[in-house]
């Protein structure tokens, strides 16, 4: 061989290595990125090209399904109770794929993808039938949805019922919502142009605001700061504690004032399951500055605040998870005791406060929330089923039942309207103030039922109310309880 074809030849093998090298980085380590890229028509035709599991509730109902379409996509993407269900479907789109709630969360399960589906696709690769995706059975409960979406109608707020033993989420319902079949249509130009007006709206639709809004929560952290006093082993419920009419801020000019006036005392003192009934933020702003910030903060943090709570891991990346609930570390004592009665700086989602009310309930033992039942292939064999965890233990068991007592009392003592003829109803209400100018007026309610042997917890949140929580979302939260416990 001569020196020019000697050359030749180390020249294209070196080609044919680069090539080799450059394809299969192609293939093996940028394969998931490539197949992602919204600019990949050829991925996007191939998941359209098979039929897209199903996402239900718990009692079958088709919350989201695919069907044979006549266009080149193959199949359409439905959603038969599209602004019901949104929250918890998310949407499928040929603008942006999988997006948002199980769609994305569970999307290699719902396309075939997945690993664990590998025996299917082995069949479907013999077969020459095209590989199925699996099907998401949610633990939601179609009766209570509906009486939580229904409740919502006109409002901007949010539910959610979770099943406390479990953690089970039995409704989650957002107003404003939106209409998934706008995002799913073929008509790429158009799916784009309902997509830009959803998300140019404020509040944003798309938001699941049971899990991405948050808000001061009032006067339900109340429930956090009589949790960290029972802990340090100071307080019990008929501890009697400073609760005067008003409270000059330490520091500052500024008197704290209390929206109930009549039960005050001219001695400035009253028990602390009086102050948590009647919701006297003299009293539990002087507790949280007395108890200090990391007494508080431990109990908010086991609770879940300064975490995005995930109510569906999936086998991906796409966890469907909350904003965090925040609890700060303030700068002076002045700011620790607005957020000791739920203001200032302190955040919370509905989700984080149906915790709150969950863990009192299930006796100081913190569930993780959950969406998914099970998992299931084409041909109905379960791939996966979920089984309740523990998420923490937030406090003792005896202080959840002084909390549980306490409860109950602000029902019977300052809101007995929201009672239920033969069950014990436990709850803490909250009427928060935000915006720059305190312009924006939060009604907020969490509780259980029954008190004595709870079977569901729910926190309502409703924007812009007329007037105190306990008449604005007090009976929503009531009529959720009395539907579940028919």
């Amino acid at each position: 061989m001569n020196r020019s074809l000697h050359q030749l030849f180390i020249a294209v093998i070196a080609l044919f290595l680069v090539l080799v090298v450059s394809t299969s980085s192609f293939m093996v380590f940028r394969a998931d990125e490539l197949n992602a890229d919204a600019r990949n028509t050829r991925a996007l035709y191939h998941e359209f090209a098979v039929p897209r599991g199903a996402i239900t509730a718990s009692d079958g109902t088709i919350l989201a399904q695919s069907v044979p379409s006549k266009d080149a996509f193959q199949y359409q993407r439905q959603y038969p109770q599209p602004e019901l269900y949104a929250p918890i479907t998310g949407y499928f789109s040929v603008v942006s794929r999988a997006g948002k709630g199980i769609e994305s969360s569970e999307n290699s399960l719902l396309t075939g993808e997945t690993d664990s589906l590998w025996l299917q696709k082995l069949k479907s690769a013999f077969t020459g039938q095209a590989n199925q995706g699996a099907t998401i059975e949610t633990s939601i409960n179609t009766k209570l949805q509906n009486l939580a979406y229904q409740s919502l109608q006109g409002k901007t707020g949010a539910v959610v019922a979770i099943e406390p033993s479990t953690g089970r989420i039995l409704a989650m319902a957002s107003m404003p919502s939106y209409n998934p079949n706008d995002l799913a249509t073929h008509d790429t130009k158009a799916a784009a142009q309902n997509y830009s007006n959803l998300a140019s709206v404020s509040p944003s639709p798309l938001n699941n605001n049971a899990m991405l809004q948050v808000g001061a929560p009032g006067s339900m952290f109340k429930i956090i700061v009589s949790a960290a006093a029972f802990e340090s082993g100071e307080y019990n419920p008929d501890s009697v504690i400073p609760a005067p009419l008003e409270w000059t801020l330490p520091g500052t000019n500024y008197k704290l004032t209390n929206a109930e006036t009549w039960m005050y005392r001219a001695d400035g003192k009253m028990p602390m399951r009086e102050a948590f009934a009647w919701s006297s933020n003299t009293a539990f702003a002087q507790l949280g500055v007395k108890l200090g910030y990391d007494k508080v903060n431990e109990i908010a943090t086991k609770l879940g605040f300064g975490t995005q709570i995930s109510i569906d891991r999936g086998p991906g990346s796409n966890a469907y998870q909350s904003v965090k609930s925040q609890f700060p570390k303030p700068v002076s004592d002045d700011k620790l005791a607005l957020q000791s009665i739920g203001q200032g700086d302190t955040v919370a989602t509905p989700l984080q406060m149906a915790m709150v009310s969950a863990a009192v309930a299930n006796s100081g033992t913190l569930m993780r929330p959950t969406l998914v039942d099970t998992v299931r292939s084409s041909d109905l064999s379960v791939i996966s089923q979920t089984s309740p965890s523990i998420l923490s233990h937030p406090f003792s068991s005896d202080t959840a039942s002084k909390l549980n007592e306490m409860m109950q009392g602000m029902i019977t003592t300052a809101w007995p309207a929201l009672q239920i003829p033969g069950v014990k109803v436990a709850a803490k209400t909250g009427t928060a103030q935000s915006g720059t100018r305190n312009q924006f007026v939060s009604g907020w309610i969490t509780g259980f039922a029954p008190a004595d042997n709870p079977k569901i917890a729910v926190c309502v949140w409703l924007q812009d109310i007329p007037s105190l929580a306990g008449d604005t979302s007090g009976p929503i939260m009531k009529s959720l309880m009395e539907a579940y416990l028919k």
